[in-house]
Order: structure tokens, then C-alpha cells, then sequence
């Protein structure tokens, strides 16, 4: 009895097609399991019916493919390069083949002979490696607004170091809004978008990275859902989206914009001798941003404009979404402390307040301070502070010194020393004149 060697896919097909054969299934169920065609299932049916199992082997299992070395030439490759080139590469084996033996054949004909006489080691592909392809560019204005802040020397030796924070629309490509700022804090990055927001509206979203004003990079507060930074909370507020790339080149466009900030802006920068942020901030929206617009920007596949125009409401409540929110909860007495001042609640108020209550504290961009409790704002005083106690106060005073652990002994010559020791020496002498 002769064996017949099948892999695990030509035994699926063997048992559809026997199926088929028993009919139990036809033609066109048989082509959807086996992911073929009627007509080559019909091929297949027929072979099995002639020749069996065999039939669904491919015919030129076993034998030599035409294009492989002939045995002496194969021979006498793999005894040149065992002689003469066991320590070569690849492609300068190849070479010196052809140049000294007239050997002519392709790199990866070669490779394949010495990896399998242990000539050489196939490297290992590296962990890690992603394949990256272009990413079609949103279809209407306000789409996606990709946003990112640089730090750069942007005034070179004329000013500090500074940030300039920026988002370019993914559509038209164009700038939609750029301000220098000291850093890309959580105060800067309020106040970028509360300009933005009033100015043009909400767009649908916005492409950022992982920097920490935009995503919570803690390991322990990434297990909380919960846990959200004050620019996720704002946006959840404004029903914004937030896109966070995992690399730099996920948002390539606004990299590839500071790229070229860094070489135009820089130099435009010097021309008009700019060297400090108000002013850097009026020349980007009245002449920078316009002109580089107008010599960048592309047509959007789609004209409408897609951010949303805030109504009145939301234009009143925006100072209050785009602030930084810390909880307190309100003692017995009404009162709370936060950053090292007590506030106290007074008696008119707009809501009802209770005991442990948890209200919120809004600091807004224009540095004032508002308490929110259920959606209404509460009145307070600030008490004055509470006074130092004496034992802090003493610590504090820069006259107090502090024990050493080790006590001055004074020299022998001291004048406190030479009082005692004439003292001792009269009282030796009359000890003396008494014997």
C-alpha cells in the first residue's frame, strides 16, 4: 500500500470535495469554505473522481525546480567558497565569483548556498519595526486640527528660550492659529484655545501627542479611566475629540510645519528685529501666518467648514471649562483651605450647602478664583491668615542657633581660664602656709 503525504490543506479540500462527491453540500458551498472559484472546484471534483486523494497534489511535488544549480556547479561553488571566501559577505562572494571564476549568479542565489552551509548567518530582524504608510488627509476644514508645542531658540540670542504652540488644519494644511508662550503649561495651552474657540469654533477634533498637559503618563494613574488631565476634562466638556499619536511621525504635519518654522520663522524674526513675545504674537497673525498660508495651503476635497460656532451660553461658560479645577470638601464650620488660604462660605448663598459637600475651585485664565457647587457659584470671603506659633516662630529666627551636640572647650590661656587658675594656685598656698 503506497502512503501519500498530504499537508493540513490539501486533507481540508480533500474532505469538502469529498462531501461534495457524497453531496451533501454543492458546488457554490464548497467554493465559500475552500475560498475558490465553481469552476476550479469543478476541476478539483473531477481529479479526486480519477485519481483520489492524489488528485489534489500538486504535480511537481518532488521533483528538481528548472531553475536550480546543476549538482557539479553547486559543488564546486560551495568548495571555492569554503576555501576561499568563508569569511566573506554575501554580495563581495558574489563578486569575486564573477570576477575570479567566472561564476555568474545572483546575490540571493549565493546567500542561500552559505546560510546553508553555515557560511553566514541571516541577521535577525529587528522587534519593534513598524510599517508606516501615508494617512489620506481629512476632507473638510475643521476636521482634525493637528496641534503640538517647540521649544526653540525662536529669538535667538536677542531673548530667552520660549514656546511657540501651534495647529495646522489636516484638510487645507494651512495655519489655523500660532502664539508664543513661556512653556506649553496648562495655563499657555488654555488660553491658545480660548482664543482659537471664540474665534473660529470648535473643531470636530485634535491630533496631540502624549505630553503630560495632554495625557496622564503616570503608570499608577493610567489603571483609573477616571483620572483625566485638565485639558482631557475641558475637552469632554466641549464635546471635543482627542486624537493622541503614539510617534511623531503619526502627526507628521504639524513636525514637518515646526521643521520649517524653525528655518523661515527664525530668520523673519531677525529681519524685523522681534525679540520678545507680545510683539513675535502680532507679527505671526498679522504678517507670518497670512503670507505662509497663502503659499502652503491646499484645497480642501470638501469646502464646508466643519467647526462648530459656540452660542452665547457656551461663550459664557467657556472661562469656566477652560480653568484649572481642584475638589475640596467643606468643614463643619463652612470653611475649606486651598493653597494655603482659607476661604469661608458666607450665609447668602445661590444652593443649598451641607456639611462634607465637595465643592470645585476654578482658577481662570484672568486670575481670579470661583467656587462652583452643583452648577451654581458660591460667595465667599477669604479669612485672614492664622497666626504663627511661637515654637515655628523661634525656628524660623535666624538668631536661634541650633545645638551642635559638641560644647566649646576654651584655650588655656583663655581670661576665664587664667581667673580660675590664679584663684586655685592662692588656695594651694594657704593650704600650704597652714602645714
Amino acid at each position: 500500500m503506497t502512503s501519500i503525504t498530504m499537508s493540513v490543506k490539501e486533507l481540508d479540500k480533500y474532505e469538502i470535495i469529498k462531501r461534495l462527491l457524497r453531496k451533501d453540500m454543492n458546488g457554490s458551498k464548497a467554493a465559500r469554505l475552500l475560498n475558490l472559484t465553481t469552476r476550479h472546484i469543478r476541476r478539483l471534483k473531477a481529479k479526486v473522481k480519477k485519481q483520489g486523494a492524489t488528485g489534489l497534489i500538486h504535480g511537481n511535488r518532488g521533483r528538481l525546480s528548472n531553475r536550480c544549480l546543476p549538482e557539479e556547479e553547486h559543488h564546486l561553488i560551495v568548495k571555492l567558497l569554503k576555501t576561499h571566501y568563508y569569511d566573506f559577505g554575501p554580495t563581495l562572494a558574489n563578486e569575486k565569483l564573477l570576477e575570479c571564476h567566472s561564476i555568474k549568479h545572483d546575490t540571493k542565489t549565493i546567500r542561500q548556498i552559505m546560510i546553508k552551509e553555515e557560511l553566514w548567518h541571516s541577521r535577525i530582524k529587528r522587534k519593534g519595526s513598524i510599517h508606516r504608510s501615508w494617512r489620506d488627509r481629512r476632507s473638510s476644514y475643521g476636521e482634525m486640527e493637528q496641534f503640538d508645542g517647540s521649544y526653540e531658540h525662536w529669538f535667538e540670542n536677542r531673548g530667552p528660550k520660549c514656546c511657540l504652540l501651534a495647529a495646522i488644519d489636516d484638510a487645507e494644511g494651512k495655519i489655523t492659529k500660532a502664539k508664543f508662550d513661556e512653556h506649553e503649561g496648562v495655563f499657555p495651552v488654555f488660553r491658545f484655545w480660548y482664543d482659537y474657540l471664540l474665534e473660529k469654533g470648535c473643531p470636530r477634533s485634535i491630533y496631540l501627542d502624549k505630553f503630560s498637559t495632554y495625557n496622564i503618563n503616570h503608570r499608577l494613574a493610567k489603571e483609573n479611566g477616571d483620572t483625566l488631565t485638565q485639558f482631557e476634562r475641558a475637552a469632554k466638556e466641549l464635546h471635543l475629540e482627542l486624537i493622541k499619536a503614539n510617534s511623531p511621525q503619526a502627526k507628521g504635519r504639524i513636525e514637518r510645519l515646526f521643521k520649517t518654522l524653525q528655518d523661515r520663522l527664525i530668520k523673519e524674526l531677525r529681519l524685523n528685529n522681534i525679540s520678545d513675545i507680545p510683539t513675535a504674537n502680532r507679527f505671526l497673525e498679522k504678517v507670518f501666518i497670512p503670507k505662509f498660508n497663502e503659499r502652503f495651503a491646499v484645497v480642501a476635497r470638501n469646502t464646508t467648514d466643519l467647526h462648530r460656532k459656540l452660542n452665547l451660553k457656551e461663550q459664557q461658560q467657556l472661562p469656566g471649562v477652560l480653568s484649572r479645577q481642584t475638589s475640596r470638601t467643606v468643614l463643619n464650620d463652612f470653611t475649606f483651605s486651598f493653597n494655603n488660604q482659607w476661604y469661608q462660605l458666607i450665609k447668602e448663598q445661590p444652593a443649598t450647602i451641607c456639611k462634607r459637600d465637595i465643592v470645585t475651585i476654578e482658577e481662570r485664565l484672568d486670575k481670579t478664583t470661583h467656587i462652583r457647587l452643583r452648577g451654581k457659584y458660591l460667595n465667599y470671603e477669604l479669612l485672614p491668615k492664622r497666626p504663627i506659633k511661637q515654637q515655628t516662630l523661634k525656628a524660623k529666627l535666624p538668631w536661634v542657633l541650633a545645638a551642635t551636640g559638641k560644647a566649646h572647650i576654651p584655650p588655656s590661656n583663655h581670661p576665664w581660664r587664667l581667673a580660675v587658675n590664679a584663684e586655685i594656685l592662692t588656695k594651694l598656698k594657704q593650704r600650704s602656709r597652714t602645714f
